[in-house]
């Protein structure tokens, strides 16, 4: 069990540069991140698509090289010395080919060192409600899902990055799961770091909230629920549940954006289109020429 800071950045940016894009074509993605975690926390990243939750989980995976700043895991950078017991789970996993083979659950999860965890694999599977006799390739999304949770969280992490990936559960394994989580917080001292846009059920998870917008941090992780003082007290307006504030947070991000818009302080490229590119009309008009659906 790890003790004091779990997390902490300095100083972080990190740009995304395009398939063979030129250095200047480079998209900032995270923008002069600073923040730090203790450890048992279970922090909830909030914001809309495209804020840098993903990314910044990914850098704190140690899957994306960074060009500027430092990260640090239990006091190791995680480019120069991987942290143990640092778990990573996303999305993209139950898209790979590979998982979606010919092959019993139970086989699988003893390939990727089930056997060796054996109490905590059938805690999983009671949890998860999984089926070891499960075929990969023939169950849903969801199921496969649960089989990735098993094998991410059977062995004993001291962090956990999870982007996303409670998505496809239903309801009652998300609850169970996510109590699992807390009690692995509490009784081990390990630490959750949790983006997410399914925010029914949660007002009772998190220890740290944070608001992240365009690649910042509008809102450091701040100890939740939050205090009533005067920073929080217009938000708290918005309602007392984290559904309330996440849905405050990010109908005021998509207002700002629009008003920079209108300010040309960015160009617009969402929503319906107002001035038509060259070419756009006889697009159009060569598309209602060949309509055969009506």
């Amino acid at each position: 069990m790890h003790s004091g800071t779990a997390v902490e950045i300095s100083n972080l940016t990190f740009s995304h540069s395009p398939p063979g894009g030129r250095p200047n074509d480079a998209v900032v993605a995270l923008r002069n991140v600073n923040f730090s975690l203790p450890t048992g926390s279970r922090t909830l990243l909030i914001g809309g698509n495209g804020a840098g939750k993903s990314t910044l989980l990914y850098i704190l995976a140690g899957k994306r090289m960074i060009q500027q700043g430092d990260v640090h895991v239990f006091g190791k950078d995680v480019f120069k010395d991987f942290p143990p017991n640092l778990v990573y789970l996303g999305t993209e996993w139950a898209m790979n080919a590979g998982v979606r083979r010919d092959i019993v659950v139970s086989d699988f999860l003893n390939s990727v060192g089930g056997y060796r965890h054996k109490e905590r694999r059938d805690h999983l599977l009671d949890i998860l409600d999984i089926d070891l006799d499960w075929h990969m390739h023939a169950i849903s999304d969801g199921e496969r899902r649960r089989v990735q949770l098993c094998m991410g969280l059977m062995g004993e992490w001291d962090l956990l990055l999870l982007d996303e990936v409670t998505v496809d559960l239903d309801v009652l394994v998300r609850d169970n799961l996510l109590n699992f989580l807390k009690e692995e917080t509490i009784n081990r001292g390990a630490t959750v770091v949790y983006a997410t846009h399914i925010f029914d059920g949660l007002n009772d998870f998190p220890t740290h909230i944070a608001h992240m917008r365009d690649g910042s941090f509008v809102l450091n992780p701040t100890p939740w629920p939050l205090s009533v003082d005067v920073e929080n007290a217009e938000l708290l307006k918005a309602g007392s549940t984290l559904h309330a504030i996440a849905l405050h947070w990010l109908a005021a991000d998509r207002a700002l954006r629009i008003q920079e818009e209108k300010e040309g302080k960015r160009a617009k490229t969402r929503g319906r289109r107002t001035n038509i590119a060259p070419g756009d009309v006889d697009r159009e008009s060569f598309y209602k020429k060949y309509d055969y659906s009506h």
